[in-house]
């Protein structure tokens, strides 16, 4: 088949399937407990957490972050805006879509945390704490999830290379800087993390993918261009 064959959706469906092998592997070898993961997640959270209790001012600095900058309700609530900027440009079926994918990454996300439950790591002397189970990190794939979504907007409605630039790296640093603060803050072992990104992900790809079949999609192209994709 050739390119201009391709069903839409085709390049993100084969990236969310190619995304699925390593989180699927990730998710198993959590379940099973296999010690190389256990042994690697325990040195790395162990050198982590020693930096975290010798150096407060940075980990007060990452609990700022986590807490507030890059919280999943702060995620969610930019998810939000963006739903209602699309609403008032008359692009419900896209707000919808959005609110909807959100929604659902929300619901495996917390699926998964009961499924699998990972005890979170135990320290005698904590710097920080975090409720419910560990795997995956809610922190990390609820900002891939957003932040994903929201690139994916930003290139459907063809923003200024400039603004793309500054998105791309805001996205980037919050979603690599929220895994790395909740390692360090000891609420999470680094498989945690790496689950939550591959996750979220996943999510992003398979939404993109299912929008080329969404009933409102070429109401949402028009508004968004002033002609059908």
């Amino acid at each position: 088949m050739s390119k201009r064959q391709r069903p839409p959706g085709h390049r993100a469906a084969l990236v969310a399937a190619l995304l699925c092998v390593p989180s699927v592997l990730l998710l198993l070898l959590v379940e099973l407990k296999w010690r190389p993961l256990l042994t690697l997640d325990g040195d790395i959270a162990r050198t982590t957490h020693r930096w975290a209790v010798s150096d407060p001012d940075t980990t007060q600095t990452f609990r700022v972050l986590t807490d507030w900058v890059w919280d999943p309700w702060t995620m969610r609530a930019l998810c939000a805006v963006a739903c209602g900027w699309l609403a008032l440009r008359g692009a419900w079926w896209l707000a919808l879509w959005l609110a909807g994918t959100c929604a659902v990454g929300s619901a495996v996300q917390q699926s998964l945390k009961a499924a699998v439950d990972r005890p979170r790591p135990v320290w005698p002397d904590p710097v920080d704490s975090a409720n419910y189970a560990a795997f995956p990190s809610g922190h990390a794939m609820t900002a891939a999830v957003v932040c994903g979504l929201l690139l994916w907007l930003l290139r459907r409605y063809d923003v200024r290379p400039a603004v793309w630039r500054a998105a791309l790296v805001l996205a980037v640093v919050s979603v690599v800087g929220v895994g790395l603060t909740r390692i360090w803050l000891g609420v999470h072992w680094p498989s945690d993390v790496l689950g939550g990104w591959l996750l979220g992900a996943v999510t992003v790809a398979l939404a993109v993918a299912t929008y080329a079949y969404w009933p409102g999609r070429r109401g949402a192209d028009l508004t968004a261009s002033g002609a059908p994709r």
